[in-house]
This record gives structure tokens, sequence and C-alpha cells, in this order.
């Protein structure tokens, strides 16, 4: 085997004889781990990318011989994913189907944030109440960031970045390294809920670090004309401009700039576009654009579980929010085998609250740039960095202390 190591312990492989055993051992037996998110629409390209990660993650663990089950049998992981759509309603049906099935004991997703919060909301909110009719059946979320989320069931868990930290921290960096900037104008995917939820803490971090607020534009998920917007945005003259919006509106803002020749001495965005959504999609105007994120190639982890997107399909890219279910899914058959999970029909109930208790218990799990912490309110403390757009690439910018 060219590679002798990849990552995260337990899916190590370190033979290809080992591989080959395992996974022979692993084909009588299967055990489905479900995803749902948006697979289509606008943001449809992340419900992709984390169908691929979590097909990734699952191909290396069956390599390597798959999951040990509570009777110590050997089982192969099986992922099945559900599109939402990024609408509410149909992400409330893909969890109720999911938590119908015989064999399913765990769901990583949903991309977005105003599904994940109706989604969360239909859980049981106190584990134990038994006046609480809420479904029990524990979630593990990859993608949805905006801020608070896991608090709404203690069946609901995140594995997100902290974009309150994150923001916190590049604002204060753009105040240590970059004193002469001193107005700020912000753009706004108003009817995302991610988009306008980090937009409210980019503002309060910029005003926080000494930029004066000159005010905002907004648009809409779905519009493709920003004419008026940079007008307002030029108007302004604002030497730090911040765009809180994902890869599509954030490049039809970005051509809009550069059409009206709008140059700000520096621009901001939002977690989401630090991807190669964006530089496909508008890589000259991108440039010089910093995000910070919790996810790129910068060691040998990273940069296989890359490599193991693009096996998958050349298409997909590896971004924070696919390293988060390609991790999700190896910390899962952690918690399966420790927690001795049979994965049968007759333990299917005993089997989720085993996964819901492992998942609580949790204080610190393994991640593509390091360990990543955990709350009391079961979100994540994840490392970040910060990058910029350069030459149709992505490229470390800073390295905050953490």
């Amino acid at each position: 085997m060219k590679r002798k190591s990849r990552i995260l312990g337990s899916m190590l492989v370190t033979t290809a004889a080992l591989a080959a055993a395992g996974a022979a051992q692993a084909q009588d037996k299967a055990l489905k781990i479900y995803g749902f998110g948006a697979k289509s629409g606008v943001v449809g390209i992340f419900g992709q990318q984390s169908e691929a990660a979590m097909q990734a993650a699952a191909n290396i663990i069956n390599k390597a011989g798959g999951v040990t089950l509570g009777d110590g049998s050997k089982a192969r992981l099986v992922i099945e994913y559900l599109d939402d759509r990024c609408n509410a309603e149909e992400g409330i049906n893909a969890l109720r189907r999911i938590a119908s099935q015989s064999d399913s004991i765990v769901a990583i997703g949903p991309t977005c944030s105003n599904v994940a919060e109706p989604v969360f909301g239909i859980l049981q909110k106190k584990v134990g109440d038994t006046s609480d009719s809420g479904i029990q059946f524990p979630i593990y979320t990859d993608v949805a960031a905006k801020g608070g989320l896991a608090s709404i069931s203690q069946w609901s868990f995140r594995n997100v970045p902290s974009e309150a930290n994150m923001y916190k921290s590049i604002f204060e960096w753009v105040k240590a390294s970059r004193p002469e900037l001193k107005t700020f104008w912000g753009g706004v995917e108003k009817d995302f809920a991610h988009s306008n939820a980090t937009y409210g803490v980019m503002k309060k971090q910029a005003a926080a670090n000494g930029l004066e607020v000159k005010g905002q534009s907004e648009w809409l998920l779905n519009d493709i004309n920003f004419s008026n917007q940079v007008r307002e945005m030029k108007r302004a003259n604002a030497e730090v401009v911040a765009i809180s919006a994902h890869p599509f509106t954030t490049c039809g803002v970005l051509k809009e700039m550069a059409r009206q020749n709008v140059k700000p001495k520096l621009m901001i965005g939002l977690t989401s576009s630090s991807s190669m959504e964006t530089l496909q999609g508008c890589g000259a105007q991108a440039e010089g654009l910093v995000i910070p994120t919790s996810f790129a190639p910068v060691n040998e982890n990273a940069k296989n579980a890359a490599a193991a997107i693009q096996a998958i399909n050349p298409k997909y890219n590896m971004d924070l929010h696919n390293a988060a279910a390609f991790e999700n899914v190896f910390t899962l058959k952690d918690l399966i085998e420790k927690q001795k999970i049979m994965g049968r029909p007759d333990t299917l109930q005993a089997d989720r609250q085993k996964m819901r208790d492992a998942l609580a218990g949790m204080t610190q799990t393994n991640g593509l740039l390091g360990k990543v912490g955990r709350t009391g309110d079961r979100e994540a403390v994840k490392p970040y960095l910060f990058v910029q757009a350069k030459s149709g690439a992505w490229v470390v910018a800073h390295t905050p202390a953490q």
C-alpha cells in the first residue's frame, strides 16, 4: 500500500492484506448511516459534496475491515443520503422518514440552517421527558452553521466551527495588521438564515474593532442582479467590505463590483464561500478575498481526505462543510464500537439511546486540522485559519493562536 497511514486513529490502514481480510469479514453484514441535506437547488453542491465525503470515509473504513458491532461481528458501513432541497418542510419529512427505518441509529446533516432549526425543533427537547412526544433520534450536523442551534434539543449535535469565534478573530487580526483601515460596509443574503446570522456577527465585530459601520446592502439567495446594491456600496466608499453570502451570489456581487469599479482595500467573505465553487465562478474577481475556515489541505491528513473525495468524483472538492461530514463518519464508527451498538431491528431504540449518550459524552474528537473540542451545549470548538484567494487558489493568509 502506497499510503502507510490515513487519519483519525480508527481509520488507519496499515497493510493491504489487513484491509482485504477485514473487508471480506464485513461483507455479510451492513450498518447504514443516513445523511440528509441539499443535493439540489442553489446550494445543492454542498449536499452533494457531503454525501461524497461520507461515502469516501465509509470506503476507507470498509477497506480496513468495517465496523465492529456489539456482538463482535464485523459490518460494512453503507451510506444513504436524502435530498431536502434546503427546504424546511422537506427536511422534516426526510428526518421522519429516516427515523421510521428499522436500520437507522443516527443521521448526519442537514445542509441549511433554516432546515436544521425546525428539524431540531421536532426532536425531544430534553432526554427522558415523558411528557415530550418529540422524536428521539440523534442528529450529528456537518454543515448548518447558524449559531446556537444544537441547544434546541438534547438529541442534536454539531461539528461546525464557531463563527462567533472566527469572525471575532479575523476582525482583531485586521485591526492589528491593517490599522489604517477605518470604514466598513456589509452585504448580506437576507433570506438565508446562516448568511443573515453571520452578518450580524461580522457587523458587531467590525464595530468592536474600531471600524465605522457605514451601512449594508441586502439581496436574496436566488437574486441574479446586484447593480443597486453595489451602487449603495460604491457611494459608501468603505475601505473594508464584508460579503455574507454563499458562492452563487458572492460571485454575482463580486462581478458587479468589478463592473462598477468598486475596489475596497480589503474584502472579507462568509465561511461557506471558502470553496472551489467561488474560485471556479469568479476567481479573478475574488482575488484578495479573505475568509476564515476550519478546513484547508495544510497537512497530510487533510490532503489525503481531499484526495479521497476526488476519488469519489473529480468534480467534488473538500471544504469546511464536507470535511465535517468526513470527520463525523469516523467519529460515529468509533462510538459504535465503544458503545457496543448491535445494529439490529430489535435493538434499535437502545442503539439510538446509546449513540445519543455517546455523542453527549464526547469532550474531544479528532479533526483533519487537529483536535476538536466539545462544549456543554453539544457544539464543536474547531481549529481554524484564514485563507485568501490568490491566483485562482485558496492560500493560508494567517493561522491565529487558539
